[in-house]
């Protein structure tokens, strides 16, 4: 009986199976082709100025490059990226860089980095700044509908919170508006620091 159930497991698993090969070769086309001269092979950009994919949520990254074709989210580099893209290879590209195993990095001015850590866990009670980890997790793993920022290049995280307080990135959540008008440069640059040590 239990063997006859591990055959019947296994063979409802295979057309799951089939379609995940046809699905992660389309990615790996995909990046090899234009991804990885900016975010890397496995999401790993060498860049401070390209975001580290890897380990992002899949959903996230869909909508973000959903975002960029559409024009909801501004980028004269992205868009041409994604012209010739379908919904159905950002789901695979998602899917792609959530898989791959994100690295740690340690902030390059630990000083700075242990302000940051006051920021994101406590936020700034004194100008009304609420903590990074109220929304994006203690760890900084974020949700399936907000990003992982644990990791992320420091250089990135300040130009995002420069585009959120400008109002120039407007397809995110509103209320990344509202703090990142509060943020001081040094909160925004101690902040991005810390986030970028985190695993």
């Amino acid at each position: 009986m239990k063997i006859r159930m591990a055959v019947l497991i296994c063979a409802l698993s295979l057309p799951a199976l089939a379609a995940a090969a046809p699905d992660e070769e389309r990615a790996k086309e995909i990046v090899q082709g234009k991804c990885f001269i900016c975010h890397g092979v496995d999401g790993e950009s060498s860049s401070p100025v390209f975001p580290r994919l890897a380990g992002q949520h899949a959903n996230y990254v869909a909508r973000q490059l959903a975002d960029y074709l559409s024009g909801r989210r501004k980028s004269d580099t992205m868009r041409p990226m994604v012209e010739d893209l379908a919904a159905a290879d950002f789901a695979a590209l998602g899917r792609y860089f959530e898989s791959r195993t994100p690295i740690a990095h340690k902030p390059d001015d630990a000083a700075l980095a242990s302000v940051g850590r006051f920021i994101f866990d406590r936020g700034n009670p004194y100008s009304g700044i609420p903590s990074c980890a109220s929304c994006h997790g203690l760890n900084g793993h974020g949700t399936d509908t907000l990003p992982r920022l644990a990791g992320q290049h420091a250089l990135y995280l300040e130009q995002q919170l420069k585009k959120f307080n400008s109002r120039e990135r407007t397809n995110d959540n509103a209320v990344m508006h509202s703090v990142a008008s509060r943020l001081t440069e040094l909160e925004a640059k101690a902040v991005s620091s810390y986030i970028s040590g985190m695993k």
